[in-house]
C-alpha cells in the first residue's frame, strides 16, 4: 500500500490514479484549480441555466436536485434557486430507517421554500439486498448507490425536466478517474462509479429480488434522455466556493443539524456533518477500512490537507485516532436489521478483511501498516 506524497490517499482506493511522482489525481486537481478561469465557468453555468429555463415550458421546474438534506445537497438547492434563478424540484431517495437528524434536515431544507418528492423503494427488497451484498462482497450499502443516483434521473425523465444538478464529481475530488468516470461536468458519468458497476440495476436480480422490484434503482436510458434535451451536470465543476467544510458552514447557517451527541470514535470520523440520514454508513465504512485500509476519516483528512486546513502530519494523528472505528450500537442495529447475530456478523466480516493489511490480536483486527508510510504488503 502506497500513500500519495501530498495527502493521505492510499493506492488501495478502487479507481484511484497516481502520477509518476506518487501524487494522487485529487491533489493535482487541487493544484489545477488555481489556474481555472472561474469567471468563465460561472458564465458557462449561467448559460446552462438560461438554456434550462428556455426549455422548461412543459413543466413548472427548470432543474432536478437530488437531496438528502445534508450539507452538499442543501448548498446545491440554494445555489440553483438563489444564485442561478432556477426553479428546482428536489428529489429525495429516502433511506430505510432514516435517522431523526436526517428527517429534521430534510424537512428543514424543504421548508425553506422548495417543492420536493420522496422516493422510497420496497423496504423488504432493500433489506434483502443489504443482507445479500453483505454476505457476497462485504458491502451492504452497494445496492443503495443505484437508488440514490437513479432517483434524480428518473424524476427528470418522467417530468421532462431539462437539467439535473448533481454535487461533487468524485473523479476530481477523490481522484478516482481510473473508474472511467468523466473528469468534467458530465454527471451522466456517475454510472461509471465503482459502486454502480455500469449502472445496470438488473445486476441486482437474484434470490427473492426480481427485475420488477428494481424500477427505482435503474438509471433511465441515457441516450434517450440526451435526445430529449435533458442535461446532467456536477455543480462542483462550476462553483469555485464548493468545499466540504464550506458547504457544511453554509448549511449549518440555514438550520442543518449534525451528529452532535455521538462519540467521534463511534462514527469513525472527526467532523459531524456527513452521513447524517443513515446509520448504516458507519458499519459500511468500517468494512471498507478492513478491506482497503482507509475509511471516512481518511477522506476528511485528504480534503483538509488539500484545502490548507491541516498539515499532513496533523492529519495523520486524526486518521489514526478515528479511521475505521464504528460503535458497537451501530453494529447491533445493523445485525437486527438483516436478522443475524453479532457473532455471525463478524464471521462474515472476517472473510473480507485484507489479511495483508491487518492482523488479529486479542480478537480485534489491527493494522500492520502505519498511516502515511508506504507499506510492503508482501
Amino acid at each position: 500500500m502506497k500513500y500519495c506524497k501530498k495527502c493521505l490517499q492510499p493506492d488501495t482506493r478502487p479507481g484511484v490514479v497516481f502520477d509518476e511522482e506518487g501524487v494522487c489525481y485529487a491533489c493535482r486537481y487541487e493544484e489545477q484549480k488555481k489556474l481555472i478561469d472561474w469567471s468563465s465557468r460561472e458564465e458557462a453555468l449561467k448559460a446552462i441555466a438560461d438554456e434550462a429555463r428556455s426549455r422548461s415550458s412543459s413543466t413548472p421546474y427548470d432543474c432536478v436536485v437530488g437531496v438528502s438534506g445534508g450539507k452538499d445537497s442543501t448548498f446545491q438547492a440554494f445555489y440553483a434557486r438563489d444564485k442561478l434563478g432556477l426553479r428546482p424540484l428536489l428529489v429525495n431517495a429516502l433511506p430505510d430507517g432514516i435517522t431523526d437528524v436526517g428527517r429534521h434536515n430534510l424537512e428543514n431544507l424543504v421548508s425553506a421554500g422548495f417543492d420536493a418528492i420522496h422516493l422510497r423503494p420496497n423496504p423488504k427488497v432493500v433489506r434483502s439486498l443489504f443482507k445479500r451484498y453483505f454476505y457476497s462482497c462485504g458491502n451492504p450499502v452497494k445496492p443503495t448507490e443505484y437508488f440514490l443516483w437513479a432517483s434524480s434521473y428518473i424524476a427528470a425523465d418522467f417530468f421532462n425536466i431539462p437539467l439535473i444538478i448533481q454535487g461533487e464529481n468524485a473523479a476530481l475530488t477523490l481522484g478516482t478517474a481510473g473508474t472511467g468516470q468523466s473528469c468534467d461536468d458530465d454527471a451522466y458519468s456517475v454510472v461509471n462509479l465503482d459502486s454502480m458497476a455500469g449502472g445496470n440495476a438488473l445486476d441486482l436480480v437474484g434470490e427473492d429480488v426480481v427485475a420488477e422490484d428494481l424500477f427505482f434503482y435503474q438509471v433511465p436510458n441515457i441516450e434517450s434522455m440526451k435526445n430529449k434535451g435533458i442535461r446532467a451536470i456536477f455543480l462542483q465543476y462550476y462553483a469555485k466556493e464548493w468545499s466540504q467544510v464550506g458547504n457544511a458552514d453554509f448549511a449549518v447557517s440555514r438550520g442543518l443539524w449534525g451528529r452532535a451527541y455521538e462519540d467521534l470514535h463511534d462514527i469513525g470520523r472527526y467532523r459531524r456533518f456527513t452521513a447524517l440520514d443513515s446509520d448504516m454508513v458507519m458499519v459500511n465504512q468500517m468494512l471498507k477500512y478492513l478491506k482497503f485500509g482507509f475509511g471516512f476519516a481518511t477522506d476528511e483528512a485528504c480534503y483538509d490537507i488539500r484545502e490548507g486546513r491541516l498539515t499532513r502530519e496533523d492529519a495523520i494523528w486524526l486518521v489514526k485516532e478515528y479511521d475505521g472505528k464504528c460503535g458497537d450500537s451501530y453494529i447491533r442495529d445493523f445485525c437486527r436489521y438483516i436478522d443475524i447475530s453479532v457473532d455471525e456478523f463478524w464471521d462474515v466480516a472476517d472473510r473480507f478483511v485484507n489479511k495483508k493489511l491487518f492482523v488479529k490480536e486479542q480478537g480485534r483486527w489491527v493494522p500492520r501498516f502505519q498511516v502515511g508510510i508506504d507499506f510492503d504488503e508482501d
